[in-house]
Order: structure tokens, then C-alpha cells, then sequence
């Protein structure tokens, strides 16, 4: 079972999905690796990692579509991929959808931010009319139904700021009316605000915990298990690894810095993983096993 079905039984089922962030092959696979049952393809990840800057619209389709590409083909675990906002309008939509499910995506996220998007926790955000909101994730459904019914369609909203909840709520309704799979309001100012959004929106609800290990100044640090309590059938982590990355690589330099300036042997093994491991997760002994068994005497 693959893509929008295991993707569904796992909404379904008790207990809330939690989903880490992915943005490449190794973040998918340590995801994969730690006993995960999906990964998140967050924008955010992809724009700050391929191309060293914020996430305010720089992402493209080719780009989220190669990314999304390469992560699906190293991993078995289905992948929920962030499409912005769909890169235009309902038609942009519709071939989104069609070229993300090509490229191995078993979920697909569009929201309603006017474009050039911002990441939903940054200041100044503004959104698309309701009904234009609604047409792209009618657009979203019919390019699944049509092209890719195994993918997962998730609706996301970006009106509690600039518009009040109240709004996002009757967004919700009628992304999941549109045919929309999961709902999603991003940057809810607090607990009370999930709590709303999960009793008055009739459909799976997603939240973003952003880093889930500290917390920020917008939406509350708040535990899975009490997630589950509200009524949040999914939480995803997406910018977890890409900071945890950073401040492993920042430690790393800071350990060649000291070992550059000593003149004895210097080692910080807690500051990289052991080889053998490394060359376990990039699948170095799948390639071994190739290459033994299309060996010919001239090698």
C-alpha cells in the first residue's frame, strides 16, 4: 500500500502521524531509519537548504519537483510534499499536482497565500480571495482524480492573521468540501485557537509544530498526546531538521577549528557519526552488491 491509501490509514487510525521535516535524501532516510511512517517535504527546508535563503517564494515547481524526485527514489516511506501555492493560479494547480505525483510525492499541500508566498510564521502575509482559494483546491481534486488518484490531496490556509480564525475555519470547510483529503491552518496563535479549528472544521486536521524541540513566538510548543486530545489527526515537525542540521554542522567546523590550532592529534567523535554508519545510509553496501553481481572478468 503506497502513497494517499497508506497515507489515509495512517490519518485514520488512532493516534496522531507525526511527521518530521524532511529537505534531501539523508534527512528522508534518517527519518525513515528512526521508525517514522512518513516525511514532510517543507519548502521552507528545500529553500533554505538548496539555495541558502528564506522561504518568500524563491522555490519553483522544477525545483520542488526534482527534490521530490531524488527523496521519493531513496526511501520507501511516503512523502508529503509542500507546494506553495501551487506556483500560480488553478490551472498552475492542476499541472502541480500532476508533476509532483509523477515525481513520486504521496501527498501534495497547497495553500492560500497570495504569491510571492512567505513562510507561514514570518510577518506580512496576505491571502487570495475565498473563492479563488477554493477553485485552486478544486483544481488540486481533479488533477488527483484524474492523473494521480493514489495522492493525497492537504488544503492549507493562511487567513487566521491577516483575516481572523474565524475565516480560516469556513476555509477549511470548504477545502474539505472541494475534496481536499487534510486540512491545514497555519501560524494558530494558540491552544485555544487548535481547539476551535478541530471542533468546528469537519475534516483531518494537520498543525505545524514547527521545531518541536524549543518553542517560538507564534504558534505554542505543544505535545503530541495532548495534540491527539484536541482533535489533531496530524502534526508535522518540518523545521526540526533543518536547524538541528545547522547547529551540527556549525559544532562540527567549530571542532576543525580547534583541531587546526593543536598541535597534537585532536579528536571530537561525538561530532560526526561513525563511517560505517554513514556509508550504511547512503547505501554503500546496495552498490557493493551491484557491483558483485555485474562483475565481468575485465574488472
Amino acid at each position: 500500500m503506497h502513497g494517499r491509501q497508506q497515507l489515509a490509514k495512517t490519518v485514520e487510525e488512532s493516534g496522531i502521524a507525526v511527521v518530521p521535516g524532511v529537505y534531501d535524501g539523508i534527512s528522508a532516510r534518517l527519518v525513515e531509519q528512526q521508525g517514522f511512517a512518513s516525511g514532510f517535504l517543507s519548502g521552507a527546508g528545500v529553500s533554505n537548504s538548496r539555495l541558502a535563503q528564506p522561504d518568500v517564494g524563491f522555490l519553483t515547481l522544477p525545483d520542488v519537483a526534482d527534490q521530490s524526485r531524488e527523496i521519493a527514489d531513496a526511501v520507501d516511506i511516503p512523502i508529503w510534499v509542500d507546494a506553495d501555492t501551487g506556483y500560480g493560479n488553478a490551472v498552475s494547480v492542476h499541472r502541480t499536482v500532476r508533476r509532483l505525483a509523477d515525481a513520486g510525492a504521496a501527498a501534495v499541500m497547497i495553500e492560500d497565500q497570495e504569491w510571492p508566498k512567505r513562510c507561514g510564521h514570518m510577518a506580512g502575509k496576505s491571502v487570495i480571495p475565498f473563492d479563488e482559494a477554493v477553485a485552486k483546491i478544486e483544481a488540486a481534486t481533479d488533477a488527483r482524480d484524474e492523473h494521480a488518484p493514489d495522492v493525497l490531496l492537504k488544503a492549507r490556509t493562511d487567513a487566521t492573521e491577516p483575516l481572523g480564525l474565524e475565516e480560516a475555519i469556513e476555509r477549511l470547510n470548504a477545502f474539505a468540501d472541494a475534496g481536499a483529503d487534510v486540512v491545514f491552518a497555519d501560524a494558530l496563535r494558540s491552544e485555544e485557537d487548535i481547539r476551535r479549528v478541530a471542533a468546528e472544521v469537519d475534516a483531518p486536521l494537520s498543525v505545524n509544530m514547527g521545531f518541536g524541540v524549543r518553542s517560538r513566538p507564534t504558534t505554542p510548543l505543544i505535545p503530541a498526546a495532548r495534540l491527539e486530545e484536541i482533535g489533531v489527526d496530524v502534526v508535522i515537525y518540518p523545521r526540526l531538521i533543518t536547524a538541528a542540521a545547522t547547529a551540527g554542522m556549525k559544532r562540527a567546523l567549530a571542532e576543525l577549528e580547534t583541531a587546526v590550532e593543536t598541535p597534537e592529534e585532536y579528536e571530537a567523535p561525538d561530532a560526526v557519526v561513525d563511517w560505517d554508519y554513514y556509508t550504511d545510509l547512503i547505501g554503500k553496501p546496495a552498490v557493493d552488491d551491484l557491483e558483485a553481481r555485474f562483475a565481468t572478468d575485465e574488472d
